[in-house]
């Protein structure tokens, strides 16, 4: 069974009312896009209109941003009087574009102006005493800082206690305590009346330019579109221009660095779209900063000279994948960690090694994030400390988990979602028990998947060019502007394969009639055989998309999630157990104690050994790979043991050495004869001797044990130290009232229903317990 990551919302934007009905013919938009609109808030025609059309005139004026008049007039007496200007940036890709868009705006201004990218190790994030120091030394005698300086006061005061001015640029939440800068350009500034607080750093540099210029910025907004979507900002109201028109521009760009960084990452300008910013063009000018320094990020964005751009296009491009290559091998050894005994039954993960590189791991964070659906901390332990970062889900706000136990950390800050720390690695046990503890506070295991909205559940059929168009409308997409997702539930899965270099991506095309649509998920590889093996029962959740390959065109779907409502079987039914079969990682049940006590010592370290005998039972456990080593005696046990487990794939052994419906019940003639024997012999070793009475009564010496412990339960005979005794005048007593022969035909019932049956029909009774659920 493949469980469902997200909660999923049908909106059923198929189905649109009266009023949007209306909307759509007012607006001229398909009832599909109206609906998508409405449920967004555009509620009328002329917001439809706006949104549909972005335009410069949707740009706010920049002179109702916070001190903006003031900022403006200390930079133009610093140009005037040739004061040198340092724009301190940021390491990241919304850091780097904004540093390039009012470095470029000072430069064409004929400011005195040069720029300081601080070091993520080194210097860490935002205004740093030693740097600002560093650089007042060198001349500095105004700083302009972009996408950081409102928790700058310590840099800021050290500043003006040097007589150098710092003007504020930035978009990220205001502390309690704002520094005394010059002045703070952000617009979410309290008291301040900006129309639009959702501006990325880059957005609020390129108000500053368009300030500065006194008119649109034309020639940055590919700069600015670049940092809005890398920084994950809504997508709507003034970004959603500005990506727009800065998405036009980059299909044209001029900018050496830009063509040679696009080149390099094959990006092509005709099918350029957000997608390629995000996915593309941000991790890349990331990367930079991620592993060292990121002040060349500024100079490829900048340069004019062309060899210059395609060195550190290909210097970029190293670095990428030197961050890919690192990703990957911190994330394996990460997500091995996360299911092993120490911590598949956390709610909560705090993950850490030696030598990871602490640049990356917050990017592991998220995939441990993506593949558990808990909260977690990955973190690099070296010389005594452990440094790195968290991701959490919605429905756990991990920095106030957190914030409580500062005690344990000797460095801390973040947000809902995302945190920072180091802590000294002799406090990490005691703060992964904090975070569970945090974890129940919340109630973070009641709180279910994340939810995600579902524009509607389509079949094949409808996801046409025409549809794809109409969706293209509300592009470009992005936060608070999500691309629709669709749901596919009635369509037969078929052609499942893996793809990819190093075989993680899952491919399959979705069949419906006479139609069909391919479908992708990235690093889904390992639902393969699942998936496989239910192909009627999954339901798929993504993106339409329009996939070109060799100049040719074809709608598929970019999958977001995945779901079977049936736990993939393998019948693998079998008289004799072999080592191949207790290889995998995985919860082995076990329904006999002696079958147990032989096999528990040949399971993998990590797997999970379970007795269900009637005094031990089974632990409720995550959901994963259960395999069933032998036949219990009744089926309930083990439809009892499927409803507690809920195993993502289930491999059925269901070991039985001997048939006992072959051997049948005994006779009435084998019974008297047994009756016959133990009246007129006494003090029989049948300790040592079963072997010989069972040739001399000729009577199977399976057989014969069975009915020699019925006869024991019925009275008729006794022993004691292996020597067998008849009972003289024995009470009457039906056999069948004897536990073991109720037992014999419990068993022989459930050989019939387990191993006895074909295939389809043992297949139909293991998902009987997934379908009450």
């Amino acid at each position: 069974m493949i469980a469902a990551h997200y909660h999923w919302n049908i909106k059923h934007v198929d189905r649109p009312s009266a009023e949007v009905q209306a909307l759509a013919t007012a607006a001229d938009i398909s009832p599909i896009v109206a609906q998508i609109l409405w449920n967004r808030g555009y509620q009328t025609a002329p917001a439809a209109h706006d949104f549909l059309n972005p335009g410069p005139e949707q740009l706010h004026d920049p002179s109702l941003l916070n001190d903006m008049d003031k900022g403006i007039e200390r930079i133009e007496t610093a140009i005037g009087e040739e004061q040198q200007i340092t724009i301190y940036g940021d390491y990241d890709a919304d850091g780097v574009t904004s540093t390039a868009i009012l470095y470029e705006t000072l430069n064409e201004m004929g400011a005195k102006v040069n720029y300081y990218i601080p070091n993520r190790f080194s210097d860490g994030y935002g205004p740093n005493v030693a740097a600002f120091e560093k650089l007042i030394a060198a001349g500095t005698q105004l700083f302009v800082t972009v996408d950081n300086g409102v928790a700058g006061n310590e840099a800021i005061a050290a500043a003006k206690k040097a007589g150098v001015d710092v003007v504020v640029t930035d978009h990220h939440e205001l502390p309690e305590e704002l520094p005394d800068a010059y002045a703070i350009i952000h617009p979410r500034y309290p008291g301040a009346e900006y129309p639009f607080g959702g501006l990325s750093g880059a957005g609020v540099a390129f108000k500053v330019a368009q300030a500065l210029r006194e008119e649109i910025p034309q020639d940055l907004l590919d700069l600015a579109a670049i940092g809005t979507v890398a920084d994950l900002v809504p997508l709507v109201d003034e970004n959603r221009v500005l990506v727009y028109f800065g998405l036009q521009l980059l299909k044209q760009d001029e900018r050496p660095g830009l063509l040679a960084l696009m080149q390099t990452a094959g990006i092509k300008s005709d099918d350029l779209t957000e997608q390629s910013i995000g996915f593309g063009i941000a991790p890349r000018l990331n990367a930079l900063g991620r592993l060292d320094d990121a002040s060349p990020a500024v100079e490829l964005l900048t340069t004019v000279d062309e060899a210059k751009a395609e060195e550190l296009a290909k210097m970029t491009e190293q670095k990428n994948r030197q961050r890919q290559e690192l990703v990957q091998s911190i994330s394996t050894a990460a997500l091995q960690q996360a299911v092993d005994a120490d911590h598949q039954d956390r709610a909560t993960l705090v993950i850490s090694g030696h030598d990871w590189h602490e640049g990356v791991l917050g990017i592991v964070a998220s995939k441990v994030v993506e593949a558990t659906g808990k909260p977690t901390l990955v973190l690099n332990i070296q010389a005594g400390r452990a440094k790195g970062s968290g991701r959490s889900v919605e429905a756990f706000n991990l920095f106030a988990a957190l914030d409580g136990h500062r005690d344990l950390m000797t460095a801390f800050g973040g947000h809902h979602m995302a945190v920072g720390l180091t802590v000294p690695e002799d406090q990490l046990t005691a703060l992964a028990d904090a975070l569970d503890d945090e974890a129940q506070t919340q109630a973070l295991a009641q709180s279910g998947p994340s939810e995600l909205p579902v524009a509607a559940t389509l079949p094949v059929a409808a996801v046409t060019p025409s549809l794809y168009q109409e969706l293209a409308q509300l592009a470009p997409f992005g936060t608070d502007n999500l691309q629709p997702l669709f749901a596919f539930e009635s369509a037969t899965v078929t052609q499942v394969k893996v793809i990819g270099k190093d075989h993680s991506h899952l491919k399959f095309q979705l069949q419906e009639g006479q139609h069909q649509l391919n479908a992708i998920q990235f690093g889904a590889a390992k639902y393969v055989d699942d998936l496989t093996a239910a192909p009627d029962d999954a339901a798929v959740l993504g993106t339409i998309e329009d996939n070109v390959w060799q100049g040719r065109h074809s709608l598929q779907v970019m999958v977001k999630d995945l779901k079977t409502s049936v736990t993939p079987v393998q019948d693998q039914r079998t008289t004799t157990l072999h080592a191949q079969m207790f290889t995998t990682v995985g919860v082995y049940v076990f329904f006999h104690r002696n079958i147990y006590q032989q096999l528990r010592s040949q399971l993998p370290e990590q797997a999970t050994a379970i007795l269900v005998d009637g005094t031990t039972q089974a632990p409720v456990t995550a959901e994963q790979r259960v395999f069933i080593v032998d036949c219990p005696d009744m089926t309930v046990d083990l439809t009892n043991v499927l409803q507690q487990l809920r195993p993502t794939q289930l491999t059925v052994y269901l070991y039985k050495k001997e048939s006992l419906s072959q051997l049948g019940m005994p006779t009435r003639a084998q019974y008297a004869k047994l009756f016959k024997f133990v009246a007129t012999h006494q003090q029989v070793d049948v300790g040592h001797q079963l072997a010989q009475l069972a040739t001399f009564l000729q009577i199977p010496k399976t057989q014969l044990v069975f009915m020699i412990q019925v006869f024991f339960e019925c009275g008729f005979i006794t022993i004691a130290h292996g020597m067998m005794n008849g009972v003289a005048n024995p009470a009457h007593k039906e056999l069948t009232t004897a536990p073991s022969y109720q037992l014999r035909q419990q068993q022989m019932q459930t050989e019939a229903e387990l191993l006895q049956c074909p295939t389809a029909a043992l297949l139909q009774r293991l998902h009987a317990p997934f379908e009450q659920k």
